[in-house]
Order: C-alpha cells, then sequence, then structure tokens
C-alpha cells in the first residue's frame, strides 16, 4: 500500500504532500490544479522516463518520493540487488536535476532506474495518461490472465529449464567438436606432463617449509643447543636455577604451609623446562644439512612453479586443471556414445515441454475466452460500446481466438523454438472494438487514454471478482492508480464506475483522479488538490477532507464555483447512497 507520495519543485508543484490509506482515494480539484502531476510524480518512481522540464522554474532541482508498505516479493527484489531492507516500509526517492541528469534512492542507498522498473509490478501499477502503454504491455497482459485463470507456470517453468540445459550441452558439443579434435594433442600432452608429476594437494607449502630448514641448518642448529644449554645443560641454566628454588621453598613449606603450593609450581615449571629442553635436543640433532635433499626439493619446487604458471595459482587447481582435461580427452574417445545420449535428452525434455506448453495453451485459450466476455460485460456498463477479445498466439501460430475472418493459415506452421520460454510459448493480446463494424485492434490502438483507463477498470474488477471464488490464486496486492478515468462519461455511468472502484478496493488500495460528484462520493479517503497564489508564484496544496469539507468539495463539482443548499444536501445524499 501506498502511505505517502511527496513532491518539491515538481512541476507547478513547489512543496506537497499527500498521506494515503487503504481502499478507494480519489483525488479532485480544479483544472490545472497538478491532480494528474502527482500521478505522473508516481509514474516515475514507478520507472517512467524524466525531463528537465519536470523541474520548477527557478529550481535546481526537483525530488519526487514515496512510501510504500513492502511485501516480500519487493524485500527479494531488494535483496537481489544488494539494498538493505528498512524494515516494513519500502522509500524511493527521485531527484531531476535542471540540467537533466538524476539521481535514485531505495531506502536511502543509491539505487538506478532500472531497480524501480523492478520493484513497480510488486508495489503499484500505474494507468496515467501518458504512461497506460508501458504499464500495460503484453508480459502484464499475459500475467493477468493467468491471475484470473489462476494458472501456474511452474510445470513449463521447470520443463524449460531441462530443455534448455540439454540443448545447451548438446549445442556446446556439436558446435565445439572441430575445436575440439584440434585440442586433443594439446590435452594429451597436459595430461601426461601433470599425471607424470604424481602431485600432491599442498606439498609446494610443505617443500617450502622444508627447504627453508635445510637453507638454514647450522643457524637453526646452533639456536637450538644454545637454548637447550640455557634452559637445561649449562651450568647457569634455569633447571639448576629451579632445582635450588626448589629445595629453598619445600624448606620453607616444611614450617609454614603458605609455601606448599609454591613449592608444587615449581615442580610443575621445572617438568615444562624439561619437556622443552627434550624437544630442542631431538630437534637439534634431527637437523642434517644435505645439500642433496636441498638440490632435489628445490628441483621439486622449480617443477610445481613451472605446472603452477601453466596451469593454475596452486598444486590443488593443477590436480582439477588436469581433471578437466582428462575429462574432455574421455569426451572426445565418448563422443558418439555422448552425443547419442544427449540427443535422446535433448528430444525428451523437448518433447515434455511440448505437454507442458500446450497443456499451459489450452488452460489460457480457456481462461481467455471466460475473461474476455465478463470483461465485455463490464467495459461496457461504463458507457462504452465495445467488442472486446483475448488472443492466445501459440508458438505454432495459432491464434487460438481471433476472429474467423482475421485467421491465417498459420496454424500448420512450424513451432518456432525461439519462442520457447520458462512461462509458454503463447504470446497474450488483448483486443478491442470501440465502434461498430470496425476490427478488433490490439489494446494499446484504442483511441483514448480515458476509454483505456475504463478498460483496465474493468479487467481488474472482473480479475478481482473472480479471485475472490475458492481455488482460485489471489493476485499481488499492490496499489492501483487510475487517471482521468472519468472521461467521456457521466450520469448512471459515472455511478457505475465509483461503484466498480469501490468493489476494487475492498482488495487492494486504489487511487484515482475524478472530475465527477458521482465517483467522488464513493471515496474512502478523498483528498482535494487545490492551487493557490502565493508571494506571486502559484503553489499546490493537497489536504484531507473531513466529512463536512467532503460534503463541500463534491457539492462544488456538482454545482461550480458557488456552492448552494442544495448541491449541499445533493452531495450528502450521494455520499449517504455509496455507502
Amino acid at each position: 500500500m501506498l502511505v505517502e507520495l511527496r513532491a518539491e519543485n515538481y512541476a507547478v508543484i513547489d512543496h506537497a504532500i499527500a498521506a494515503f490509506g487503504p481502499g478507494l482515494n480519489l483525488l479532485t480539484g480544479e483544472t490545472g490544479a497538478g491532480k494528474s502531476i502527482l500521478v505522473d510524480a508516481l509514474a516515475l518512481l514507478m520507472g517512467g522516463k524524466a525531463s528537465a522540464d519536470l523541474v520548477r522554474h527557478g529550481s535546481d532541482k526537483a525530488v519526487v518520493a514515496c512510501v510504500f508498505e513492502s511485501t516480500p516479493a519487493a524485500d527479494a527484489v531488494l535483496e537481489e540487488n544488494g539494498i538493505d531492507s528498512d524494515g516494513s516500509e519500502i522509500i524511493l526517492r527521485r531527484e531531476i536535476l535542471s540540467n537533466g541528469k538524476g539521481r535514485v534512492f531505495v531506502n536511502n542507498q543509491p539505487a538506478t532506474v532500472a531497480v524501480l522498473r523492478q520493484l513497480a509490478p510488486e508495489l503499484a501499477l500505474v494507468h496515467a495518461q501518458t504512461e497506460t502503454l508501458s504499464s500495460f504491455d503484453q508480459a502484464q497482459q499475459r500475467i493477468l490472465l493467468d491471475r484470473f485463470g489462476g494458472i501456474s507456470t511452474d510445470a513449463v517453468s521447470q520443463a524449460h529449464a531441462r530443455w534448455r540445459e540439454a540443448q545447451i550441452r548438446l549445442t556446446e558439443l556439436l558446435q565445439g567438436e572441430q575445436d575440439r579434435l584440434r585440442m586433443v594433442d594439446l590435452w594429451t600432452y597436459q595430461r601426461k606432463e601433470i599425471e607424470s608429476a604424481h602431485l600432491e594437494s599442498g606439498e609446494d607449502e610443505a617443500l617450502a617449509t622444508e627447504k627453508r630448514v635445510l637453507a638454514n641448518a647450522e643457524k637453526l642448529h646452533a639456536a637450538a643447543i644454545s637454548a637447550f644449554d640455557q634452559l637445561y645443560e649449562g651450568e647457569a641454566s634455569a633447571e639448576v636455577a629451579l632445582r635450588s628454588a626448589i629445595r629453598n621453598v619445600e624448606e620453607l613449606a616444611r614450617y609454614d604451609t603458605r609455601f606448599a603450593e609454591s613449592a608444587q609450581q615449581l615442580h610443575s615449571a621445572r617438568a615444562v623446562i624439561d619437556d622443552i629442553g627434550a624437544a630442542l635436543r631431538d630437534y637439534a640433532e634431527s637437523i642434517h644439512a644435505s645439500p642433496e635433499r636441498l638440490a632435489e626439493i628445490e628441483d621439486r619446487l622449480a617443477l610445481l612453479d613451472r605446472l603452477k604458471r601453466k596451469y593454475g595459482q596452486s598444486v590443488a587447481e593443477v590436480i582439477a586443471f588436469g581433471e578437466d582435461v582428462a575429462q574432455r580427452l574421455a569426451q572426445v574417445e565418448d563422443r558418439d556414445a555422448i552425443l547419442k545420449s544427449l540427443r535422446a535428452e535433448l528430444d525428451a525434455s523437448s518433447k515434455a515441454y511440448k505437454l507442458a506448453a500446450s497443456a499451459l495453451t489450452a488452460e489460457r485459450t480457456a481462461a481467455a475466452a471466460k475473461l474476455a466476455k465478463l470483461a465485455e460485460a463490464q467495459i461496457n456498463s461504463l458507457a462504452m460500446k465495445v467488442r472486446f477479445d483475448i488472443a492466445v498466439h501459440s508458438a505454432k501460430g495459432h491464434d487460438s481466438h481471433a476472429d474467423p475472418a482475421e485467421r491465417s493459415d498459420s496454424a500448420s506452421a512450424p513451432e518456432e523454438k525461439a519462442h520457447w520460454s520458462a512461462h509458454g510459448w503463447d504470446t497474450v493480446e488483448y483486443r478491442i472494438a470501440t465502434n461498430p463494424g470496425e476490427p478488433l485492434k490490439p489494446l494499446h490502438e484504442i483511441a483514448s487514454g480515458g476509454e483505456m483507463s475504463r478498460v483496465m477498470l474493468a479487467l481488474k474488477v472482473t480479475v478481482e471478482e473472480s479471485a475472490a471464488k475458492p481455488k482460485k490464486k489471489n493476485p499481488t496486492p499492490r496499489t492501483l492508480v487510475f487517471d482521468e478515468i472519468d472521461i467521456g462519461i457521466g450520469g448512471r455511468a459515472a455511478e457505475a464506475v465509483g461503484q466498480k472502484l469501490k468493489s476494487l478496493a475492498r482488495g487492494q488500495q486504489v487511487l484515482c483522479v475524478t472530475h465527477l460528484p458521482q465517483i467522488a462520493a464513493f471515496a474512502s479517503q478523498h483528498l482535494a488538490v487545490e492551487k493557490r497564489e502565493d508571494h506571486g508564484r502559484t503553489k499546490t496544496h493537497i489536504r484531507v477532507l473531513d466529512d463536512h469539507a467532503r460534503t463541500q468539495e463534491v457539492a462544488r463539482m456538482l454545482s461550480g464555483a458557488r456552492v448552494t443548499d442544495t448541491s449541499l444536501q445533493h452531495a450528502a445524499q450521494m455520499i449517504a447512497s455509496s455507502r
């Protein structure tokens, strides 16, 4: 849910804050007050295109920001992009500089417009006059149809992953065959060179340590003997001093028991010195200056260094490289068997994908027929007279739901594997004819943004009503925004739009800009957008209306600048009736 929207020095807005609540949030106000500008600001925060023209005259930059309640899916997008979550809220901010450059922040951390576009489907769907096409592309149309039908693409996604993996492995084997044959001699030499070295992981480090000892044998022997003498052998050794001290302390302990523990500690210290002395003596005796062994180690280390320069940074990496080369040679030797196995695997995975994709197409085709029928009825209840259809095109070239006159012979076309994807091989296209006798055309070619908004409203209401039924998956909750949805309608049609918005808002937050009192009466929260003059500059203000102010605003929308008692009574009746 959208909690708050802020704009500073944005278009005609110097500083405005709008706080939204659950249900149906309606924005009203005089033409030019800045209602649609707020919708455009939200579209900008959903990844829309920015321009230096958006910066208020005389300002260095424009800033738009909003706060959404977080969702698990949105948090997952943040995690994928390395952005820290900020508890139960997601804060988006975008700055547009007067030179055309800009910055994006998510939870007060630098981000990109691409991140905003990834977050947008999880947070809000904006149907602004200028954003309709980008908001409801064919991918969104397919997703809406799948949600309506409660259709899962998991089986197709898994089948596609298996088919794609098998295809890649086979392609790599076939395309790289000549290169592999040319490389056989090199691989054979590399394998022989590595295997003949009889490598052991970590031996380079062990040999380097042994080399340091042999290279410094005399120094190490002298140091060990000297330490042994100082601790144990010499006349002034620590062991001799400790023996004398122990005798004196034990004598004290005979008369004063306080020194009994001290005597015991001295015995322990003497035992430790005895152990260290023995270790030093043994170490000194084990050191042998062996030029032969030193030369042998240096030769071995030189071999290891040569192999590491060629095949890896460590002996373990060299061993791994040798195993990889051996595997490549085995693949060349077993090429026919591997090729046969991969082709069988690709054939099986291809058949599995076709079955899953065909089943998905059948599900979508059935759902498309139902959604088209229901949506057409909903659209025509909003002061429109249209024919509405949903075409499901599969990779086979079959248009599952087109007009007979528009169908071609493409049903027999070969399957286009280029269209295979994790969500099936279908392209879903919503079509509409807004006037009698006209052919069905793609949805984005309809006459106006207002009509598009009403079509979207009808579709969303249809999907929501279906989602409320048993065994249907609820769509992802997110904020829906409709701008100027009431263009070209009035009277009973406007009341029908208000009822549908109210119905839609029962399951998710809805924001709508309207000029009609019949729609404004249905608001769960009513916000007035007002334009005032202050010190020679125009400023936009937004305020949440209480019950009294709401009645005044609806009355203004009914009667114009002069609010009469009759319009106030009519407004109160409309608001009461909407409840």
